[in-house]
């Protein structure tokens, strides 16, 4: 007679249901014996054998209890607000549905039933739980409150809005004070931050003001009316926070301020720069990732590339450079490799502006212009400071790079960023700052060109057939082929967009002697890129290409990212 299913230990289900094969539940065991009492579900977890909604699927087989996706689900507003935020984060529950006067609750402990007593008692209705993971219950907590506290916090600023002589004086202290404005402001960075937006744009315009989140690298219009009168409180709210000039109007500002967002630290920069309808305002917000840093591969970066990338830092000194342009990964390239690098034994010294994460074990210098600490004069002052390792945030003129390069032939590792187009141009752009080519060739050991690409959203993404002549030569095909792009209007994973999350690619060049050599006889970009391909160095392109036929990404990323004329 079969084992009833609610009796099945949790790997076995995992085993039958295809999730994993029989060693794998083998290891996860005997890493068990010595974990010091987790959950088996928890070690497999930390393994990287199953995923956390593989887990939920498993534990909805066992206990009987449906499994919910909550990023696809259709959402009761009503639902939601029946359980108070507070409480939703302190259980890590989430309404979603009200079916015949009974809630159905999202949960990823569905054998507590304590918790659903207290809701029973709370909401006055009959609890359904549904499976689901911690990670969507969070995000779906986040998601769902942050977008109802701004509709409620614009709805208050509405209910507010005042007569032409009352407006006009928006700006006074008593005004700005008032709880609206700045429930407005905090809802709009909590928001930002849980859709994983990097920066908020604040515009004035002629009868309205509009909010933009940049997520993914696209800015997203936010749906929400905010009326011109209250863009001036907004602004001067923001410039209290971070602690600017709030009388200067008429000079771009910057300031700073830390919050913390559920649970995390966040550095938030602020910029305002004067426009014909009043101050526009972007706002940055920076994860000061007490949190860790993440792994170079965590970041996109392939295998192949990988080699390359562990015999450049495996050099005891030289001069390892990470370009791209703004907005391509370059610092979290840094900072992941520093993680890697990071010993006991090792002293590694940061130059940067600003320190974006704080990283143990490392020691980090901001600049401050004003004082005179230019990265210049910081590099100077770290060569006393006896480095083994030093991370200089960016070389910006000939000084900082002639410096950073003596540094390296003194038996230094140095690790630093330039803005250039690809790996080979680099090494130009360093000879064209005036540092000799003999001293590029002696101290450089290798370059990583970068670029973000955006991901497909899994649970959309459409396939069609290649055919054009142009594009196939794109992906280096001669013969149409299967490819995806992205589903017209998106699903609700993808918030619409029809993408979910980037990654980065990755183009490595080792100097090698070869290289050397045809850096010190002042070769050209095109003459080191080929030497440079032909030693096995992979371009952007047939990165991002690998990725498009794989159906990873568009022809579109591959175009934006990777095209020259």
């Amino acid at each position: 007679m079969p084992e009833p299913i609610a009796n099945l230990p949790i790997g076995k289900i995992l085993v039958e249901n295809g999730f994993i094969n029989n060693k794998q539940l083998e290891e996860a065991l005997e890493k068990q014996k010595s974990s010091g009492g987790k959950m088996l579900g928890d070690v497999m977890l930390e393994l990287g054998f199953v995923s956390e909604t593989q887990l939920a699927q498993a534990l909805s087989i066992r206990l009987k209890v449906p499994f919910v996706d909550l990023a696809s689900a259709q959402i009761n507003t009503e639902a939601v607000m029946k359980i108070p935020e507070n409480v939703a984060r302190e259980k890590t529950v989430f309404a979603y549905a009200i079916n015949h006067n009974r809630l159905l609750v999202a949960t990823n402990d569905p054998v507590n039933f304590y918790v659903f007593e207290d809701l029973k008692v709370a909401t006055g209705m009959e609890i359904i739980p549904q499976i689901s993971t911690k990670t969507a219950i969070e995000a779906a907590i986040g998601r769902f409150y942050s977008s109802q506290a701004m509709d409620n916090a614009v709805s208050d600023l509405e209910s507010e809005q005042m007569t032409t002589q009352e407006a006009q004086q928006a700006e006074s202290d008593a005004r700005v004070d008032n709880a609206p404005i700045v429930k407005l402001v905090n809802m709009m960075v909590e928001t930002a931050f849980r859709v994983n937006a990097s920066d908020i744009h604040i515009e004035p315009f002629k009868t309205r003001t509009r909010i933009r989140y940049r997520i993914d690298g696209e800015l997203v219009e936010q749906d929400m009316k905010v009326p011109i009168s209250f863009h001036n409180s907004i602004i001067t709210r923001i410039k209290i926070l971070g602690g600017m000039n709030i009388a200067e109007k008429r000079i771009p500002l910057d300031g700073r301020f830390g919050t913390v967002i559920d649970g995390i630290n966040l550095d938030v920069r602020v910029s305002t720069i004067p426009c014909v309808y009043g101050e526009k305002c972007v706002i940055r917000l920076l994860s000061t990732a007490d949190e860790k840093t993440r792994k170079i591969t965590d970041l996109g970066m392939t295998d192949y590339n990988y080699e390359m990338f562990k015999q450049i830092i495996r050099c005891p000194n030289g001069v390892m450079l990470v370009t791209g342009p703004t907005g391509s990964g370059k610092s979290t390239t840094l900072y992941a490799t520093l993680g890697e690098l990071s010993q006991p034994n090792v002293n590694i010294v940061t130059v940067e502006d600003p320190v974006e994460k704080k990283i143990d074990g490392v020691n980090q210098c901001q600049i401050n212009a004003k004082a005179g600490m230019t990265f210049a004069a910081a590099l100077r002052s770290i060569l006393r400071q006896d480095p083994d390792i030093i991370m200089v945030g960016e070389i910006r003129d000939g000084e900082t790079a002639d410096i950073a390069i003596r540094a390296a032939i003194t038996g230094h590792f140095v690790l630093s960023t330039l803005h250039t187009n690809d790996a080979a141009s680099t090494i130009v752009r360093l000879v064209d700052m005036g540092v000799a080519p003999y001293m590029v060739a002696s101290s450089l050991v290798g370059i990583i060109a970068q670029r973000l690409v955006k991901l497909l959203c899994k649970s959309c993404k459409e396939e069609y057939t290649l055919t054009d002549p142009a594009d196939l030569r794109l992906v280096g095909k001669d013969k149409p082929v299967q490819i995806c792009r992205v589903h017209q209007g998106g699903c609700k994973a993808c918030h619409g967009s029809g993408y979910s999350g980037r990654t980065a690619i990755h183009e490595i060049i080792v100097t090698s002697n070869d290289i050397k050599e045809l850096i010190s006889r002042g070769a050209t970009a095109e003459e080191i890129g080929a030497k440079a391909t032909e030693n096995g160095t992979r371009l952007l392109r047939d990165n991002v290409a690998e990725m498009v036929l794989a159906g990873r990404t568009t022809m579109d990323e591959l175009v934006k990212a990777t095209y020259t004329v």
